[in-house]
């Protein structure tokens, strides 16, 4: 619509304290040129989705929360970033997605969090629609340990128009994970073509990344469009381990091919038939810790000297299946908006663990007389996850009601499914049962076992009411209430209120409170790992038990229930002229009952505790538990700026984020009382509280000239604080990673409006973590995966052609 562009403006503005400028500086620079007070436009909105509103006739003027709005073109076109994950990484200041790298399962998958917190206190929404997460549940690394999450890499970024970022809680108005905030992305149904190709590397030479990726939307008659998207996506390893390390320390391998199709087709007078599908495949490889060759203690424990005796490095490869798809039918009864709609998400990892050994198999072969030899690959079994959501929601707008009120309610039915494979009998089972051979399973990730295997289901029934009163021309009030009743731990009941008062033409203030709750993801209730170890000589299993098992009744570790947080949110927005508008915001969010990984509990650092797992053939076990309350408090503050500079336009944007978080108490089980170091370690405890920086802040500048366009972002990071193996206790410091800050460039050459070729570099200065000991940091490497990675300086090639 012609209008659609005055609505964008007005988001990016943040005009009446609607949205922030995060968005790119060329964006940004169109918005400029909206007058201060736009008037509102019933027929543009409705094409619209402003997440964290229900209202029907909704603008941005008429959010009363911070929402950030990010035009994707730009990134898509180009950004010298070829993923989601890693393109907001370096827009939104309260976004953090670090690749990981020595983290098992976590280096095959990005997880993404909001303003510090977990990966799975962030909820996902696709053109408005809940997005499954991932079947993975992180169990190493510096980051969300113990989450889940959503994986936004399963997305094209040719097929994003948009992505609007909800820095509040809204629980209370979507449900669970929407403690941190919400992140909603708007795909294309727009008509046209268009194609890009990229290529970049890092100037250590490795990590290639080839990127072919092309968008076509049609017509479909009586008005409709679809909008198909197919990508091919291939990362290529880096490593940056020190010569004569035998470690792989760097990106994971990747091959992601991905289709989107995005659409809707009117039926029947203003009702529509709308519908989403996503597929993609990742053929992915990482690269675990190295094994010693002859000389090393490695031999026979776990290696063998006949296969590989200078030692070797396993490699964890994961098939990744993603599955998205939402049907819907909106139209009207009567004076109210109906919107009926069935989302599905599915996915799947299964693990190969490849240049591996069993010892027990070759070593126990070696000692009866074989060749001392072992199969070099194992299929380690995976799990999976599945959703499916149905959704019913109504709304109508009463202009008679004080200056115009907005009501919506509606209800949601979810059910979810968890499942865990076994994997084969080699890469879990001891040889000879007694410990001759060497260490039993695959080496670098030893497969599930039978007794692992799982297939469990819930379901969720959710009612909520939605009010939204223009109370007067300058005072808005919006309210929610929500209760969802889950089949496996019960009910919640979650509330919000919001208000924004315009003190002036120019000024606007705004804040919120709101309860919210997150469900224990399934993943955690039911995860189960098992590998055989031996301890005193004596074969006995190390288990991550799942909740209501056996062992974990023994440890008497109650039933998982749901984290409830308080979230308060107060700020203002400021727009002196039509050149520059300002946004602050700070935040509390206060989480009761945070779910965890515990720490290994085993006969030397829990005696009595030790002796009943032995009773069960077990040495030692983990938990998931609800032990922890945290407090997060914050700040965002945003600036956008339009100016010029010579004959040619200059934007200028900053985005800043300052987020601490911090333990305020440590709930244990009665079981468990006196052995909270156990429970939740100095280790541990900073993973929680520093698994992310704590400030961030984007500078961005944005030149065009004629056909020439000119971008440079200064990123500055914060300072880290993470724990290590042998703790303060034993006189190690903490690993400290010092501030740092990073720099992108490109230029962009225009040949046309219909074609563009960009080149350029990220962190152009080659910046990199400070050094850590190695023997005690996350990943075994001189530092962890913090900040913004570890491999230095890229360069980038991106060429853009519109049909």
């Amino acid at each position: 619509m012609a209008t659609t562009t005055t609505l964008r403006r007005a988001i990016l503005l943040g005009l009446y304290g609607a949205a922030s400028a995060t968005g790119l500086s060329s964006t940004i620079a169109t918005a400029q040129t909206a007058p201060a007070a736009e008037k509102k436009d019933t027929t543009v909105v409705e094409a619209v989705t402003i997440v964290g509103t229900r209202r029907v006739n909704a603008s941005a003027t008429d959010t009363v929360v911070p929402v950030d709005f990010i035009p994707m073109s730009k990134s898509a076109e180009q950004g010298g970033q070829f993923d989601l994950a890693q393109s907001l990484q370096y827009i939104s200041p309260s976004f953090n997605s670090t690749r990981q790298t020595g983290a098992d399962g976590a280096d095959l998958v990005d997880s993404a969090a909001l303003r510090g917190l977990g990966s799975d206190q962030t909820l996902v929404l696709v053109n408005g629609k809940r997005k499954h997460t991932t079947a993975l549940v992180n169990l190493f690394g510096a980051r969300n340990r113990g989450n889940t999450g959503t994986d936004l890499n399963t997305i094209p970024m040719l097929a994003i128009d948009s992505v609007q970022v909800l820095r509040d809680g809204a629980a209370a108005q979507y449900g669970s994970d929407a403690i941190a905030g919400v992140i909603d992305i708007t795909l294309k149904k727009r008509t046209g073509c268009e194609a890009v190709l990229g290529y970049g590397q890092y100037s250590a030479g490795d990590g290639k990344n080839t990127l072919a990726s092309a968008y076509c939307g049609f017509a479909t008659g009586n008005g409709g469009t679809t909008g198909i998207t197919a990508e091919f996506l291939d990362r290529g390893r880096s490593n940056r381990a020190e010569a004569g390390n035998p470690r792989i320390i760097g990106d994971t391998k990747t091959q992601n091919a991905t289709l989107y199709v995005n659409g809707e087709v009117p039926v029947s007078g203003a009702a529509k038939l709308y519908y989403t599908f996503g597929y993609q495949t990742r053929d992915a490889s990482s690269a675990a810790f190295a094994r010693g060759g002859i000389g090393s203690d490695d031999i026979p424990s776990r290696n063998s000297a006949t296969m590989y005796p200078d030692g070797f490095v396993p490699f964890i490869n994961g098939d990744i299946e993603d599955r998205y798809m939402t049907v819907g039918y909106k139209r009207q009864i009567g004076e109210w908006n109906a919107d009926f709609s069935q989302t599905y998400g599915y996915n799947k990892l299964k693990y190969n663990i490849s240049n591996t050994l069993n010892a027990s198999i070759a070593n126990y072969d070696l000692l009866h007389g074989g060749a001392g030899r072992s199969p070099t690959a194992f299929n380690a079994g995976g799990f999976s996850f599945s959703q499916l959501t149905t959704n019913a929601d109504f709304s109508r707008f009463f202009p008679a009601v004080a200056n115009g009120m907005n009501v919506a309610f509606g209800a949601e039915y979810r059910r979810e499914n968890y499942q865990i494979f076994a994997g084969e009998l080699g890469s879990y089972n001891d040889a000879d049962g007694v410990g001759f051979g060497g260490n039993a399973g695959s080496q670098g990730f030893p497969g599930f076992q039978p007794g692992d295997a799982t297939s469990k289901s819930r379901n969720s029934v959710a009612g909520y009411v939605d009010v939204e009163t223009d109370l007067t021309t300058r005072l808005k009030l919006a309210t929610a209430l929500r209760g969802e009743h889950y089949s496996d731990f019960g009910s919640t009941l979650t509330g919000k209120v919001a208000a924004s008062f315009k003190a002036s033409d120019q000024v606007l203030l705004r804040g919120s409170a709101s309860t919210g709750f997150r469900a224990p993801s399934l993943q955690q209730v039911y995860f189960s790992s098992t590998f055989t170890d031996f301890i005193s000589g004596q074969p006995l299993d190390v288990v991550l038990a799942p909740n209501g098992s056996a062992i974990a009744n023994a440890a008497g570790i109650p039933k998982l229930k749901e984290e409830k947080s308080n979230n308060f949110t107060l700020g203002m927005t400021w727009n002196p002229s039509k050149a520059l508008a300002v946004t602050a915001d700070l935040y509390q969010i206060d989480i009761k009952d945070r779910i965890v990984l515990s720490g290994r509990f085993d006969a030397d650092n829990y005696p009595s505790l030790g002796a009943t797992l032995a009773a069960l053939g077990v040495g030692q076990a983990q938990f998931f538990v609800n032990s922890v309350n945290t407090r997060t408090q914050g700040l965002d503050l945003t600036v956008a700026h339009k100016g010029e500079l010579g004959r040619g336009k200059l934007n200028t944007f900053l985005a800043f984020n300052y987020s601490k978080t911090r333990v305020t108490g440590v709930k244990t089980p009665a079981s468990l009382a006196g052995f909270e170091d156990v429970l939740l370690s100095e280790r541990e405890r900073l993973f929680i509280e520093q698994g992310g920086p704590r400030m961030k802040a984007t500078l961005g500048f944005d030149h065009a000239l004629g056909p020439w366009e000119t971008s440079l972002k200064v990123i500055h990071f914060g300072s880290q604080t993470l724990g290590t193996f042998s703790g303060t206790a034993a006189g190690v410091p903490n690993a400290r990673y010092a501030p740092k800050t990073s720099a992108d460039l490109a230029l962009t050459y225009a040949f046309d409006k219909n074609t563009k070729v960009t080149i350029g570099g990220n962190n152009i200065f080659n910046v990199k973590p400070s050094k850590q000991d190695p023997n005690e940091t996350d990943n075994g490497f001189i530092y962890d995966s913090v900040q913004f990675g570890l491999n230095g300086a890229s360069y980038f090639i991106r060429f853009w052609k519109k049909f």
